[in-house]
């Protein structure tokens, strides 16, 4: 069986007043893809800050690869091997798309696959490549969706975190980061993904986690649910 390569047991999680996640809990298997779907306001990408240290949980524990990081600060989180491609992609528009990579540099932890480097990336989107030396903040929103990745994979992660990575693509751009995440994934990388569109997860995803009002409402390997529409409807209202 594959161990753990992220763990969330039990989250509550506030901002202020608000209650918005309620004993969350979900498990990534090493080497696997796991699809977290959702509503608009589901939860979804509250999991995602909690994770990476952004928001501190009030209760329930976060372990990375066995290691407990609940309630450490991002850049240690950061450390364990985690990485997020955040919604909206929050590139530094006045860098360059060098900069914005290098700044991410990270060696690859023991255990960790090949290290990516600015050529890796490179090799991975050709099109970033072509405009390393062009100011971020002037690239297409599919160029810095790219990017954003790109830059998250600098880092070296063991663990990638995508938030919404399809969110305002054409569907041709959308189905080149779905190609992409395909092949993250063959290289071995544990993957959280994302995303309110439960047709794009179900292409790529090993298990799937649905989140609705801030609980678990269903879990399971992706093929199951592909045999429960009534589910889908009820917790997603589409497919």
């Amino acid at each position: 069986m594959a161990n753990d390569a992220l763990v969330l047991s039990d989250i509550d999680a506030l901002y202020g007043d608000s209650h918005v996640l309620h004993r969350v809990s979900l498990r990534l298997g090493e080497g696997r893809l796991l699809g977290l779907l959702g509503r608009n306001g589901a939860g979804k990408s509250t999991s995602m800050n909690v994770t990476v240290g952004l928001l501190p949980p009030r209760h329930g524990r976060v372990e990375v690869f066995g290691h407990v990081v609940t309630g450490r600060p991002p850049e240690a989180v950061a450390a364990h091997g985690v990485a997020l491609v955040p919604q909206g992609r929050r590139i530094f528009r006045s860098l360059t798309v060098r900069e914005n990579l290098a700044v991410a540099g990270r060696k690859p932890r023991a255990g960790g696959s090949t290290g990516w480097t600015l050529e890796g990336v490179y090799g991975l989107f050709p099109r970033i490549g072509e405009r390393r030396r062009q100011v971020a903040g002037s690239l297409s929103g599919g160029e810095q969706q790219m990017l954003a990745i790109g830059r998250a994979l600098m880092s070296n992660p063991r663990v990638l975190l995508m938030d919404e990575p399809s969110e305002g693509l054409a569907p041709q751009l959308v189905g080149e980061v779905m190609t992409t995440i395909r092949r993250l994934k063959e290289q071995g990388l544990s993957i959280v993904l994302v995303e309110q569109n439960p047709k794009l997860v179900f292409q790529v995803a090993d298990d799937i986690v649905i989140l609705n009002g801030g609980r678990v409402v269903a879990e399971g390997p992706a093929a199951l649910f592909r045999d429960r529409e009534a589910d889908l409807r009820q917790h997603l209202g589409i497919f």
